[in-house]
């Protein structure tokens, strides 16, 4: 008798354990997927952070966060995707790139995604609907495919003698097309030729500027993709080596030396989106919130700038 005690004693003592651990609650992961760089995105990421601490949840304290980055090279997208799906994170939350969200829906149906992009998510086939979004997929647009064509129109506007403008736009960007034709066809109304020119990196970013001045073409639309955000600082020394009035989405650019950006202040959008991902953690599906659009523009001018370039800004 005393022999089975002993062993039903040992028997409770080994299933114990196994039974607590099963209780445990599962460990949240956000996995973060960038098509930049890691320092490309400080503010924005800021921001976000502080909106997940509304939300309830802290970096390295309950919840962890796995970054990957494809340093600008978009095809590497997929595979970093498809690596955090593997991992089984809690969320994907794709940073401002296309083609990033894009690569998370493709490689997961069941895992929450949270996107924040520039273009309209339906149209891209994102969500089939912004008010219900599909299963597991929802977010923020910034609009930033609607803005080019004003953005244009802006840089027209302060340089009216000019014969010819140039569009800059990343040939990788998942809707490059779609923003080409936006802005030559605001072109047409303006009655201002547009040459456009490709750049994949910095330094194509370098040579596309030195054709550029070469050309003579008046000034240059920066189009909106996360390549050109994360090498504002190039793209704005450039700008003043040259001589070449430039406009760009962000603000940054203007406080790093360009002369005028016009497009949805990011600040707004990364908060957004830093809020729905704690709404996702703490048991929110994302079907059941709405694809958010940006509500705040802004228009900035870099008056110091302008006079070195020996521009006069209409009032």
């Amino acid at each position: 008798m005393k022999r089975r005690e002993f062993l039903v004693l040992v028997g409770g003592a080994t299933v114990w354990p196994h039974a607590a651990r099963a209780q445990e609650p599962k460990k949240l992961v956000i996995g973060f997927l960038d098509a930049g760089s890691a320092g490309g995105n400080k503010r924005g990421l800021a921001v976000f952070h502080d909106a997940l601490r509304k939300g309830g949840f802290i970096e390295n304290s309950n919840v962890t966060v796995e970054y990957r980055w494809a340093e600008n090279d978009y095809d590497r997208l997929p595979t970093l995707a498809a690596d955090l799906v593997r991992q089984q994170v809690s969320v994907i939350v794709t940073s401002p790139n296309n083609n990033a969200a894009l690569a998370a829906k493709v490689a997961t149906s069941s895992i929450p995604i949270v996107f924040l992009i520039g273009i309209d998510p339906v149209e891209v086939g994102l969500v089939t609907n912004l008010q219900r979004p599909d299963a597991n997929i929802t977010g923020v647009t910034a609009l930033s495919r609607d803005l080019a064509a004003k953005r244009l129109e802006f840089l027209h506007e302060v340089t009216p003698s000019v014969s010819s403008i140039a569009l800059v736009v990343n040939p990788k960007n998942a809707n490059v097309k779609l923003k080409i034709g936006d802005v030559e066809k605001a072109a047409r109304v303006l009655n201002v030729p547009i040459q456009v020119m490709e750049a994949t990196n910095g330094t194509q970013i370098e040579r596309t500027f030195e054709r550029l001045a070469g050309l003579r073409l008046g000034g240059a639309v920066i189009g909106a993709d996360q390549l050109f955000g994360n090498e504002q600082q190039l793209i704005a020394n450039l700008s003043l080596r040259y001589a070449v009035p430039a406009i760009h989405q962000s603000r940054a650019f203007v406080r790093a030396g360009g002369l005028m950006s016009y497009g949805t202040n990011f600040d707004d959008a990364w908060g957004r989106m830093g809020l729905y991902v704690g709404r996702i953690l703490n048991g929110e599906k994302p079907a059941d919130l709405p694809v958010q659009q940006a509500t705040k523009f802004e228009l900035s001018i870099n008056l110091k700038t302008a006079k070195t370039l020996g521009l006069t800004i209409p009032a």
